[in-house]
């Protein structure tokens, strides 16, 4: 468009064009020619600004990508040393069953998988001041005398919802 302007605008200084209707026309053409240059420009710059804004926008985001990336890389290093020690401490705990268990006479240890499984994992129960923590109720007078006077090695169970119950100083005997 700079070039047929500047070509029109050379024809028209050079005096080549005598026709008073080719001048007319020809002025007519370069004042169109910049009217229409001049939107362009405007255009041009209209999107240079919106394209600078979108590289602001841009660089905001992807600092802001980098923050929660920083934060998830933070919480799966917290969450995978987490993972790390419930993982120990499970092994420790196995290795501590497996010691425990090898001493418990095997019927008695069917008697507690059975009920475990039965139970939702929880097969035997703490006798907490008279109460059994299995079920949450309270032992009626009779069952108390009853494992008041079991020997320490019987195995006693709550009637309400049969788990083994373990005796402590605390059961309230």
């Amino acid at each position: 468009m700079r070039q047929r302007a500047a070509r029109d605008q050379k024809r028209l200084d050079s005096g080549a064009v005598t026709s008073p209707k080719d001048l007319e026309s020809l002025q007519r053409e370069l004042a169109s020619l910049a009217k229409r240059q001049g939107a362009l420009e405007d255009i041009v710059l209209e999107v240079m600004e919106r394209r600078e804004a979108a590289q602001e926008r841009a660089t905001e985001l992807s600092g802001r990508v980098e923050a929660v990336q920083a934060k998830a890389d933070d919480v799966t290093a917290r969450r995978d040393a987490a993972c790390a020690e419930i993982d120990a401490e499970a092994e420790t705990v196995t290795k501590e069953r497996e010691l425990t268990v090898a001493d418990i006479p095997a019927d008695l240890m069917k008697l507690y998988g059975r009920l475990r499984e039965r139970h939702g994992g929880i097969g035997a129960a703490r006798l907490y001041q008279r109460r059994c923590e299995g079920c949450r109720l309270e032992l009626d007078i009779t069952e108390l005398n009853d494992i008041r006077a079991a020997a320490a090695d019987t195995v006693m169970r709550c009637e309400n919802c049969s788990r083994i119950l373990v005796r402590t100083p605390d059961s309230g005997l």
